[in-house]
């Protein structure tokens, strides 16, 4: 999914939602800090999105412009209605949220999370396509390191998940060689 799919999303969402504001939390909220981000990380066709006006209006997005949808059979991509709890993340996330608001948001603004706030909740979910993201943000020095770090020691976990996360991140770093 490129920038431009990100933004009709937005619009879309926002015109059948009536609401204002949406939190992309998936990969693909990478387009709002880095919006020409390689395409190695843009691969989903999806955007996990909810809104910060009513958690109903993520029903409404799911089945409006979800998966299987006119919208997705016409367009290639779609938006996933997700809750607010389906990343895990550090402390101030919200504070740090990346607008995507332009003409092609048609009044909606997207909220991306802050880079080094995705790049937790991909090594908290830690499913192989979450390492393979982490690993290639950390390729093309998307990412610091040592902010990952201190962010993921901000992040609600069992202290046994977060040396599983610790200990993920140290892997990657060791086989990218940064």
């Amino acid at each position: 999914m490129h920038r431009q799919q990100l933004e009709h999303i937005i619009r879309a969402a926002a015109g059948i939602t009536g609401a204002a504001e949406f939190v992309i939390v998936g990969s693909q909220s990478v387009l709002g800090q880095f919006p020409q981000a390689p395409d190695e990380l843009l691969i989903s066709i999806e955007a996990d999105v909810f809104s910060l006006r009513d958690p109903a209006d993520n029903d409404l997005i799911d089945g409006s412009i979800g998966e299987g949808s006119p919208f997705h059979q016409t367009f290639g991509y779609y938006a996933h209605g997700v809750s607010q709890e389906t990343a895990v993340l550090p402390a101030g996330w919200r504070d740090r949220l990346v607008p995507v608001r332009n003409q092609n948001t048609g009044g909606g603004t997207g909220l991306c999370l802050e880079i080094h706030d995705l790049a937790v909740s991909k090594l908290v979910a830690g499913r192989e396509k979450d390492v393979d993201f982490l690993g290639g943000l950390l390729r093309y020095r998307l990412v610091q390191v040592p902010v990952i770090r201190e962010r993921l020691t901000q992040t609600i976990l069992p202290s046994e998940r977060l040396q599983i996360c610790l200990a993920r991140l140290d892997r990657l770093v060791n086989a990218s060689g940064k």
